[in-house]
């Protein structure tokens, strides 16, 4: 007996995508603790950005794209989320500090480092680009301003299925 065949394509999407997140107890801005790795976007694009509250060129970087991220999550689907590496004697700043932003963007915390040092992340800003299959298309550990344009671009031409050029 086939088994049916919706089983079968659960089955096939389930394989076809690509873990983005590690095994990482991160906690949202609430004080909800969640593992990371449980994090999908339905096949849209996630857009990762490690920052602190004390790192001016991260703040320069979400403010920035802070003005094309509305339209582009209604063009694109895709979903930003901004981990602050904030330490445990800082973290108390963050949600203040977030709610005085004009940021429309997933916040979590992640105090520790447990998730930063598991991405490989030595120094913020940080930004990774993952397509709708949870595979890394880019990433790239400094802001220069002008540079939200080129992760506007690249979030385009990947729901356009163009490759992305580096």
């Amino acid at each position: 007996m086939r088994p049916p065949l919706f089983f079968l394509a659960a089955i096939f999407s389930v394989s076809s995508w690509a873990q983005i997140f590690p095994h990482a107890q991160v906690q949202t801005l609430q004080g909800t603790s969640m593992d990371a790795a449980t994090v999908s976007n339905n096949g849209n694009p996630i857009i990762v950005s490690f920052w602190a509250t004390w790192c001016k060129p991260c703040i320069n970087e979400l403010n920035a794209f802070a003005d094309y991220y509305e339209a582009l999550v209604e063009k694109t689907g895709v979903q930003l989320i901004a981990v602050s590496i904030d330490d445990p004697r800082t973290m108390g700043k963050v949600a203040p500090f977030v709610a005085g932003q004009e940021w429309d963007y997933t916040i979590w915390l992640d105090p520790n480092s447990t998730l930063r040092r598991a991405m490989g992340v030595n120094n913020v800003p940080h930004t990774f680009l993952f397509n709708g299959k949870g595979e890394l298309v880019y990433q790239v550990n400094k802001y220069i301003p002008g540079e939200e344009k080129h992760l506007v671009e690249k979030v385009e031409a990947l729901m356009a299925s163009k490759i992305v050029p580096e």
